[in-house]
């Protein structure tokens, strides 16, 4: 590295981004105070610091986030630029003690109005202007985030074909969508980071790993309105069509409190994901602590994960593996009815496959719906699945919840069993233990 910038007057940052980058490479300091900023971005061989008390505030108004070409629910095509963005950029660092902010409030509270009223098309201008570019958005498959809208908003961090990417110490808080979204990367370390956004505040994932290799995420701490860390690979032909899957994933010393699932693997699966090590997490107050989610149409083959050494407390379901992932699935689309059929369906390159997941040293206390929900496809079970040293006791009466909660499935599988359900899978245990009400054997059905 070269030149160290210190900034005193956040007017001129991006300018001085751009000389550490134009000159080969340099330190741009933050220091204490708010700093409000429209778009960033970083080039190669660029730092930025954050010092203590510094807080980057990003503007709300999205007409500033012009049209990026980029993945977005897994379907690449054009969506708002990242807030803070580096694109085909090496040696790229983010870190330091302060904070970025993404002021998400307006954001969440413009999704939620579409969502009360039931909005199909784009209507404002920012829509307008993405619709423009994405001809085919109607045809498009997409999440639980909307995308027909084109209200498509932007993550709070973005590295889009960058290598040897590092993340460390920062804060980063109210993303609009997701929180720190790599894609296409390599060579990425993510640590000692904590991201928090509201628990009601939508598709706030803390850290999705999109068709990225070898990925250290240690130490950090994540309370957030979606997924924790989530690694993603692409959705249906499109992720077929790109076909770079996500492998050679350490996560270590994370703490996960408030998310919908503490490690989650998908539900956009179509490049493969491979090759996953997950140990010595904690998970409170989480939904579900390990989380496997796809379903038909969304393709990849999943294989190759180990978690080990996970403690929890509180959590809805402490293992999910499953393969009916509701959310997203409109029930008057015309493929509704084999996507979500109990009957075996064809099997196609869209199928997706799950296999090779070893689980050990699973400590759960306080379970609130299900002990562990294993469904997969009648046409693709899931296979070699074993689970060791599972030990679980169910919340007290006045704190349990419906056992639909252990995963969204539109109502299929769920029953009044607060233990261990395994339908249309091959696994094995060595008899899950319980400290509370007894559960009895695993419900298996094939």
């Amino acid at each position: 590295m070269s030149a160290v910038v210190r900034l005193s007057d956040h007017r001129f940052l991006q300018h001085a981004l751009d000389a550490a980058a134009a000159s080969g490479g340099g330190d741009v300091v933050v220091p204490a105070g708010v700093h409000r900023t429209g778009p960033l971005t970083l080039g190669s061989n660029v730092t930025l610091t954050l010092e203590k008390d510094a807080v980057l505030l990003f503007d709300d108004d999205s007409m500033r986030y012009e049209p990026v070409w980029t993945r977005w629910e897994g379907v690449e095509c054009w969506a708002m630029r990242p807030l803070l963005y580096a694109a085909d950029a090496d040696n790229v660092t983010i870190r330091g003690e302060g904070v970025i902010d993404g002021n998400g409030r307006r954001w969440w509270g413009r999704f939620r109005q579409n969502e009360s009223s039931n909005q199909q098309e784009p209507v404002h201008p920012d829509e307008l202007r993405l619709a423009a570019l994405n001809r085919d958005y109607r045809s498009r498959p997409g999440g639980g985030a909307r995308p027909q809208t084109q209200y498509l908003r932007p993550p709070l961090v973005q590295a889009w074909r960058c290598r040897n990417v590092t993340i460390e110490g920062v804060t980063l808080r109210n993303s609009p969508f997701w929180t720190l979204h790599t894609v296409y990367s390599s060579d990425v370390r993510i640590s000692g980071v904590t991201i928090t956004n509201p628990p009601d505040a939508i598709n706030t994932d803390a850290i999705d790993i999109d068709s990225c290799q070898r990925v250290l995420v240690e130490d950090c701490l994540l309370d957030v309105g979606d997924d924790g860390v989530t690694l993603k690979s692409g959705s249906g032909p499109d992720g077929v069509r790109v076909g770079v899957p996500t492998c050679d994933v350490l996560v270590r010393g994370c703490t996960v409190l408030a998310s919908h699932g503490g490690i989650a693997i998908g539900s956009e699966t179509a490049g493969g994901i491979h090759r996953v090590t997950v140990e010595n997490c904690r998970f409170v107050g989480t939904q579900r602590g390990v989380r496997l989610k796809t379903r038909r149409t969304r393709a990849g083959t999943v294989r190759d994960l180990t978690f080990r050494n996970l403690e929890m407390l509180r959590v809805w379901c402490p293992i999910v593996i499953g393969m009916y992932f509701q959310p997203g699935v409109d029930p008057d689309d015309p493929q509704y009815a084999s996507v979500m059929s109990q009957l075996p369906q064809p099997v196609t390159e869209h199928t997706p496959q799950i296999h090779g997941v070893h689980i050990a040293g699973v400590r759960a206390t306080e379970v609130r719906s299900t002990a562990a929900f294993i469904v997969g496809l009648p046409e693709a079970p899931i296979t070699d699945v074993t689970i060791e040293h599972f030990t679980y006791s169910v919340a007290a009466d006045e704190d349990l919840l419906p056992t639909w909660n252990s995963e969204w499935t539109g109502g299929l599988f769920h029953d009044d069993s607060r233990g261990v359900k395994v339908i249309n899978a091959h696994a094995t245990f060595d008899s899950p233990s319980t400290n509370g009400p007894s559960c009895g054997p695993p419900n298996r059905r094939r």
